[in-house]
């Protein structure tokens, strides 16, 4: 499977309509591709002092950024995998700061996090063409709440908007 639709109201909580909103109808899987293009072009045109700096005091560095973006992908995709493959269990939800912290981003070359961040979203592809239109609607809990694999692989190109746009207009 190559595209599918947004997901509905109700395949999510309330707190992913942000991200969601970011999106339109695209074809998913070109604008995963689209979206490793987008991060290249900003980062080839930074300097290296850059990545290691925040926008202000207490804020993440660029490096942390991205890194905090993999991981949620990373968790994202996981979830959806799960939920598609028809699991029932619950799934626990995730800090975002202590996996930044304990993950040292800072000592990470961006070209290695660009590459991994490129590798995520390869095997993110390879993973969609693997689902049935059905499996994509399949109702999983994490992190205490209901959500579809549908809803959890576009929070992921909306959550990565949501950051790129932070990178391009704070930093």
């Amino acid at each position: 499977m190559d595209n599918f639709n947004l997901p509905k109201k109700g395949d999510y909580p309330a707190y992913y309509d942000h991200y969601l909103s970011l999106l339109d109808e695209s074809d998913y899987c070109q604008l995963i591709q689209n979206q490793i293009a987008d991060l290249e072009k900003l980062f080839s045109s930074k300097p290296d002092q850059w990545f290691n700096t925040p926008y202000e005091v207490g804020k993440w560095t660029p490096k942390e950024v991205l890194g905090h973006v993999i991981d949620t992908e990373r968790i994202m995709t996981f979830r959806g995998l799960c939920f598609a493959r028809g699991e029932r269990s619950s799934l626990p939800g995730f800090d975002q700061d202590p996996y930044v912290l304990h993950a040292r981003f800072g000592q990470v070359p961006e070209k290695l996090l660009f590459e991994d961040f490129v590798a995520q979203r390869k095997a993110l592809v390879t993973l969609i063409h693997t689902l049935s239109e059905d499996m994509l609607d399949f109702v999983g809990e994490a992190n205490g709440s209901p959500i579809t694999p549908r809803a959890l692989f576009w929070i992921i190109p909306g959550h990565f908007i949501h950051h790129l746009n932070i990178l391009k207009n704070r930093y």
